[in-house]
């Protein structure tokens, strides 16, 4: 099956910027088949559509990112990408990475939220404390009790799908995911943030799941080496690496899974 360039327009999208995000929990990966096109075919951006999941198999490995820069981000050391996700719809959306998320295992990360929680992935979700898919939804705005919800249900084997929307089409979409077979549909106030691109002048241009989990000083001492690490390389990916690099040998994580506690050199 031919797949769609991820990166071309898509001419029914609506212009309008996305206000809400809507979330939903599918039991079936064919229903994630059908609900993409049926999203796509009603103007909502591929841009703004994402899906997490672990059971999307796969006979063919290829290491690395096959993906948009600026959507898959850096920090993930060790996995691949599924080569025939992109021959699936799952190739219709910006981007398909593979990661490891505490207490939930290997999952398939495709859309925006693939670039969420692999900046998590590098820093928050890489640190025993505060990891976890739950958390990394709570930092976006989701209430605690629906984010746990949606972590068991990636854990037994079902799938999210995020839809981002502006705010009059919310009544529409909700419609929409119910008849495909929804469950345990939520909307939080926002779109998924996105990384600022270029460099970080100001805490406030860090993404939420990174800044959450850094002290004011942490987060002085990341902006500083990603924007040196950006000036040498001209690679984003390459820069939130070097930053969080640097924040792990200088930071401990505190019991809330911030980075906050400086390294004490020890005696030689």
């Amino acid at each position: 099956m031919t797949v769609a360039d991820s990166n071309a327009p898509n001419p029914t999208a609506s212009n309008e910027s996305p206000e809400r995000t809507i979330t939903a929990v599918f039991s079936e990966r064919e229903q994630i088949d059908s609900v993409i096109r049926r999203l796509i075919d009603r103007g909502i951006s591929r841009d703004h559509i994402s899906v997490i999941g672990k059971n999307f198999h796969s006979d063919t490995r290829i290491g690395g990112f096959l993906t948009k820069r600026d959507v898959i981000l850096g920090g993930l050391k060790q996995g691949g990408i599924f080569g025939s996700l992109f021959g699936s719809v799952l190739g219709l959306l910006t981007g398909v990475g593979v990661l490891f998320i505490p207490f939930v295992g290997t999952v398939v990360a495709a859309g925006p939220i693939g670039a969420v929680l692999l900046g998590a992935a590098s820093g928050a979700l890489a640190g025993a404390a505060g990891g976890g898919l739950a958390s990394a939804l709570v930092t976006l705005g989701m209430p605690e009790d629906k984010a746990a919800i949606y972590q068991t249900s990636i854990e037994s084997g079902d799938f999210l799908v995020m839809v981002e929307v502006p705010e009059n089409k919310t009544g529409e979409i909700q419609l929409l995911l119910e008849s495909a077979g929804a469950k345990e549909i939520s909307t939080i106030d926002s779109a998924l943030p996105r990384q600022r691109t270029g460099t970080i002048e100001d805490p406030a241009h860090l993404s939420p799941e990174v800044r959450s989990h850094l002290s004011e000083a942490a987060q002085k001492v990341y902006i500083e080496r990603y924007n040196a690490a950006l000036a040498e390389s001209n690679d984003e990916s390459k820069a939130e690496q070097a930053a969080w690099a640097t924040i792990h040998q200088l930071f401990q994580e505190d019991e809330q899974g911030i980075w906050s506690q400086p390294n004490v050199p020890q005696p030689t």
